[in-house]
């Protein structure tokens, strides 16, 4: 049973619209990442699922139960967390209180912790007084990806989290993947490094101009595929 799914999800800002019938399953447990060049809908997606912009109440469901016309604090509540694109820290905030506000929203007991989250990412304790923003762009995602853990989420959304980033800091993010995905929490990766979505994800959605363009488990597609997915019109699904 997929723990979280879309049905047929559209979406649009006025009078354009930027998703056409997009269908995603996300498993319990599983890794999936969502690929595609800019404007093919990929962020919309995340803001969608997230409560973001609102939707058709059954065009998304989470353990069957429709979500899609919830607010934001609502899907939070239920478990579901995002990273969002470009961090969105509270400048005004120490590390340690933009870490603190992740649970705000969603107080339960889990894994993750203000502790094991430094544990994670050993830097940010010792940045713990420092201004958020004045960390390193690398240092301000992991702040990011700490204040969504926080909340200890069944479903981390993580929406373009290497963009603007060095490779070797990109490394020493997703080195953090196999500890959050021990803690049996599903992950949906929205990412341009498409060697790097491969590489964490079970199965990978291709998106181009709102519409999925290739499915299938990362380990069956070629680079061949994926190429025809980004620029070709027809749609392939791969067992």
């Amino acid at each position: 049973m997929a723990l979280l799914e879309t049905r047929g999800l559209t979406a649009a800002y006025g009078d354009f619209q930027a998703l056409f019938g997009v269908d995603i399953t996300v498993g319990a447990g599983e890794t999936i990442a969502i690929i595609g060049a800019n404007g093919a809908g990929k962020t919309t997606l995340m803001r969608s699922i997230s409560g973001v912009l609102a939707n058709a109440t059954e065009s998304i469901l989470y353990r069957d139960e429709p979500i899609g016309a919830l607010p934001a604090p609502d899907i939070l509540a239920r478990g579901i967390a995002m990273v969002p694109e470009g961090r969105k820290l509270f400048p005004s905030l120490t590390v340690e209180e933009n870490l603190l506000i992740g649970n705000y929203g969603r107080k339960v007991v889990g894994p993750w912790t203000l502790e094991s989250i430094f544990a994670l990412f050993p830097i940010l304790k010792e940045r713990r007084s420092n201004p958020a923003t004045a960390l390193s762009g690398g240092q301000q995602q992991m702040v990011a990806i700490g204040r969504a853990l926080m909340s200890n989420p069944e479903v981390l959304l993580c929406d373009e989290i290497s963009l603007g980033l060095a490779p070797v800091v990109v490394r020493d993010i997703y080195a953090a993947f196999p500890r959050i995905r021990e803690t049996g929490a599903s992950i949906v990766i929205v990412e341009q490094d498409i060697a790097q979505a491969l590489n964490v994800a079970d199965r990978v959605y291709c998106m181009m101009e709102g519409r999925v363009t290739l499915t299938g488990r990362s380990t069956d597609l070629s680079r061949d595929d994926i190429h025809k997915a980004y620029f070709g019109t027809e749609h392939h699904e791969l067992a």
